[in-house]
């Protein structure tokens, strides 16, 4: 689209509104503006202060830069400048507040700059594109220069073996990368450097990568904190190897061999935009050369289309479960499919074609064009719709200088924005906008997408649905072999209750293009009017939310899955009504029964949490929710169909339960440490606390639903470190009381009730002195309590406990005082007393069973019956046999006790068939949402087997 100088046209009143507001907070603060000013100068002034809140705000607190601004700084630019200026400008600094003080003040100015620039339509889009991203790069390596000066200063200079200094490298990635950064974006960044060594010249040596870390922090500190003058950039490392679990800097092997060996799809399409920032250097080449197989295949490589396909998939997946509409980057048709359509190209054929590989949109969608990849219409049509999607992004973000894509839901923004863009009102900028969308979308369908849905064709449920009379109905069915009566009445009741519900034109359109298709999918079950009956539970909760209904039209894999897990799962149908989110886990049959290996739920969970900006932590605790419920619903759905090995299902949903732990833990960390800074006794990365794991969580046999016990504790004490007494922040608290808040904060985003509900229930009463005890213990404090204070029960509940999340160094001091009080020598008899009387005492409180039943845990042979077997014997014979305090679970314990022929080892099978059994009519029970309670007759020979062994063992 053409730019033109909006200087003349009449401003709407919305906009002078504004305008006149800031005007007079000027004037106050500028006595002699209008005297200093020609009219055509103030007339722009007060035109650019209706525009922009941003720029208004930055030039009243700053009103000397209007002068510097109209001095010739709004025509012409030379972007080359950024770079130079910042360093001379940092040269005079001595200290890191005065850098970050620098920086804000020529950000805002230079911002305000570019932002008034593109308003006016002085420069064109890919100008301003390359402008932001020239001035954003300036920043990042103005920084890394001075950081590094400095702390070779301190520290001595890394070096490789043969003494030759090493340089940080920072690959910017994104539209950082590709040089098309928009106004108020974040920076996506990986560091790293070329060769492992020690500095040189120092007091004392320091390994190149503990340096680098170091550096690394100070750097994304220097751009990512907030001061009184504002931040420079939102800094995201999260694309970096490992992710947020990963070291912040490695070397080029490093980075090398996790990339041959672990790389993903979404890395390699994320590297296609990876640029070494900075004055280009042998390392730079070095750099890219070694990254280039990664990213670019030798041979013509279609896996890419699949790849971008599952990627759009689950950007999609996310506007649904985030509700946003009106999103011109994500959305249908939006700023990301264009790029999705250009990277497919470059990862096809960049592999034969090295003038494919390139960061710019821009010059990759011309090398299309020339190589004959793309015609010429739909380059122009790809182009000039994507350049107006970004032009109005821009301009959305200059407004507020706030990082969104969402068109606005305010009049006078959206008169800002047709009042840059030369439209005349809101409705006519809608349908360009609406037509660049529709354009990009048949673009990416025709390249990426995946086939639309077909017409209904003559189908008898089609007749079935609209059918009125009930003989027709009968008629229908019984001419297609279906006995089943309760189908016609059950279904014709449904379509009478949803035809009062308000669900709007638009969804009564797709309920009824949806039916017919989904009916077909009853037709071959055995009891076809039950399984309809489960299924509207799930059509209930989304029939006023159309963007559900249509995924379930347009996904044939997604109707059956939701029909053949419905009929074989209550509570998969409950989880699914409840959550509709989890209907996009559907689509795709064989991702949804490929349940993720048990190592790699924490890297999984750490790609989920990609999805949103990591200073989101509303955001951050749906998508934690969103991933337990996805997971849980693919263990569930392997589990239901036989998939999924039933032993296997608490493994899948323990090693879940502690990739979240860890991403709780970490997330709050980074919240309490933002205000309150760190415990100075740390070393860098460390936080000297640790999350155990009793019962279930620590037996690894959690269950669907099953909350977790678990303990906190630090490592933390004045005696250790008597010079460190408080956090390092500006609101400095007791190290004692920082932890306490951790815990607390970690409690708060276990239990805090989103959209998706609560992650886990949390029971903290297993700590040192139950519910009256501190909420984190200090390690030593709790071995002196267990060895000291503690009861047999709580000595039986640290047989079950397990080390989940934390430092070596705390898990090997746990597991060592752990194994001193399991291991302490016991009187038998007296031991074997108090167990049975911990066991009555349980039994008297929890068990209510009828007449004939069996409650799984609580009666007589049952799992508690089995657990306490183990405890106790554990605790009566570690002292001879220290390799019984080894495990936390009962399957290895027992195994344990028949090798040491403590247990005979047909004692052994009997307990553990008995287990095994009890456990799997435990999940498959609470699949059916039916109480743990079987019939006495069903279970009689393992209970029986189970009270024989507990009575020769403890009585």
């Amino acid at each position: 689209m053409a730019m033109e100088n909006i200087s003349d046209k009449p401003l709407s009143a919305f906009i002078s509104e504004v305008a006149d507001r800031y005007w007079q907070r000027l004037n106050e603060v500028w006595s002699t503006l209008e005297t200093e000013l020609n009219t055509s100068q103030a007339g722009e002034l007060y035109r650019i202060m209706g525009l922009s809140d941003y720029i208004a705000e930055q030039l009243c607190r700053h009103p000397e830069w209007v002068p510097a601004l109209f001095s010739g700084k709004l025509e012409s630019l030379e972007r080359q400048s950024f770079d130079r200026e910042l360093h001379e400008l940092l040269e005079t600094c001595s200290n890191e507040e005065s850098v970050k003080s620098a920086l804000r003040c020529y950000r805002n100015f230079q911002m305000v700059r570019l932002a008034w620039r593109d308003f006016f339509g002085y420069v064109s889009l890919e100008d301003s594109l390359l402008d932001l991203s020239a001035l954003s790069e300036a920043f990042i390596i103005a920084g890394r220069d001075w950081l590094y000066r400095d702390m070779c200063n301190q520290l001595g200079t890394p070096c490789d073996a043969d003494g030759n200094p090493q340089p940080l490298l920072v690959l910017g990635m994104g539209k950082l990368g590709g040089r098309e950064l928009n106004f108020s974006s974040d920076i996506d960044l990986i560091f790293t450097f070329p060769e492992h060594g020690e500095t040189q010249g120092g007091r004392r040596k320091t390994e190149n990568q503990q340096f680098f870390i170091r550096m690394g922090q100070r750097l994304i500190n220097l751009l990512h904190q907030v001061t009184v003058d504002g931040f420079v950039y939102r800094v995201d490392m999260r694309l970096r190897p490992y992710g947020e679990s990963g070291p912040l800097v490695v070397s080029f092997s490093g980075l090398e061999d996790y990339y041959q060996e672990q790389g993903r799809d979404w890395e390699r399409y994320a590297m296609v935009k990876a640029r070494a920032l900075g004055p280009w250097t042998a390392y730079s080449d070095e750099l890219h050369s070694m990254l280039r197989p990664f990213v670019y295949r030798r041979y013509i490589d279609f896996s890419a289309i699949e790849s971008l396909r599952k990627m759009k998939q689950l950007i999609t997946q996310e506007v649904r479960r985030r509700q946003l509409t009106d999103n011109i980057k994500l959305g249908a048709g939006g700023i990301r499919e264009v790029e999705f359509v250009i990277q497919s190209f470059q990862l096809i054929r960049g592999g034969r074609e090295p003038a494919l590989r390139q960061q710019s949109l821009f010059a990759a969608i011309d090398t299309l064009y020339s190589l004959g990849q793309l015609e010429y219409l739909a380059v122009d049509e790809l182009k000039q719709s994507y350049m107006l999607l970004r032009r109005v992004e821009n301009l959305l973000q200059a407004i507020g200088d706030k990082q969104t894509q969402t068109l606005p839901d305010n009049a006078v923004d959206w008169y800002r924005l047709c009042h840059s863009l030369g439209m005349a009102s809101e409705a006519e900028l809608r349908t360009h906008i609406e037509s660049a969308m529709a354009k990009i979308h048949r673009h990416f369908q025709d390249t990426v997408g995946g086939h639309e849905q077909d017409e209904i064709t003559d189908l008898w449920t089609q007749d079935l649905w609209n059918v009125q009379e009930d003989d027709h109905a009968q008629g229908l069915i019984v001419d297609q072999s279906i006995d089943d009566p309760l189908l016609w009445p059950i279904l014709k009741q449904w379509r009478e209750t949803v035809s009062k519900r308000s669900i709007g034109p638009r969804g009564r359109d797709t309920l009824d293009k949806l039916m017919p298709w989904l009916l077909r999918e009853f037709t071959h079950l055995s009891s076809p009017s039950k399984a309809f009956e489960s299924v509207t539970k799930v059509l209930d909760q989304i029939l006023t939310r159309t963007t559900y209904l249509e995924l379930l039209y347009e996904n044939p894999g997604a109707r059956q899955q939701l029909v053949s897990l419905c009929q074989a799962s209550p509570w998969i149908a409950q989880q699914l009504a409840k959550f509709p989110m989890l209907l996009d886990e559907l689509i795709d049959p064989t991702q949804l029964y490929d349940t993720t290996s048990l190592d790699d739920y924490g890297s999984e969970l750490r790609q989920y949490l990609l999805r949103v900006p990591e200073e989101d932590m509303e955001q951050q605790m749906e998508v934690l929710r969103q991933f337990k419920l996805a997971q849980q619903l693919k263990i569930a759905a392997a589990d239901v169909t036989g998939v999924l090995p039933v032993r296997q299902v608490s493994d899948h949903l323990t090693l879940l339960s502690e990739a979240i732990i860890e991403q709780v833990v970490t997330q709050a960390w980074l919240q309490v440490s933002a205000r309150h800074g760190v415990p100075t006794h740390l070393e860098a990365g460390d936080m000297g606390f640790a999350v155990v794991g009793y019962g279930k969580a620590g037996g690894t046999e959690l269950g669907y639903g099953s909350d977790l016990d678990l303990v906190f504790l630090h490592n933390y004490s004045r005696e250790r470190f008597p010079n460190n007494t408080e956090t390092n922040g500006e609101r400095a608290i007791e190290i004692g009381h920082f932890y306490l808040k951790l815990a607390q904060r970690i409690l708060h985003l276990f239990s805090t009730r989103t959209t998706s509900g609560e992650l886990y229930e949390v029971d903290m009463r297993l700590r040192p002195s139950g519910a009256s005890g501190l909420l984190v213990s200090e390690i030593e404090n709790f071995g002196q309590y267990q060895a000291e204070e503690a009861w047999t029960w709580e000595h039986q509940a640290l047989v079950r406990a397990r080390f989940m999340f934390g430092s070596n160094t705390l898990s090997s001091r746990f597991s060592h005082l752990r194994s001193q009080v399991i291991e302490a020598q016991r009187d038998k008899k007296q031991l074997a007393k108090e167990v049975r009387e911990m066991r009555l005492k349980m039994r008297e409180h929890l068990l209510k069973v009828d007449k004939g039943m069996f409650d799984l845990k609580q009666s007589e042979g049952g799992i508690a019956d089995i657990e306490f077997i183990a405890q106790y014997l554990v605790l009566a014979n570690s002292h001879e046999y220290s390799e019984l305090s080894t495990w936390s679970d009962n399957l290895r314990i027992f195994e344990t006790l028949g090798e040491l022929e403590l247990l005979p080892l047909m004692d052994v099978q009997s307990l553990t068939q008995a287990y095994f059994f009890l456990r799997d009519e435990s999940h498959r029970l609470t699949l059916q949402q039916k109480p743990g309670q079987i019939a006495w007759e069903h279970v009689k020979d393992h209970a029986q087997c189970v009270v024989d062994i507990y009575q020769k063992v403890l009585l």
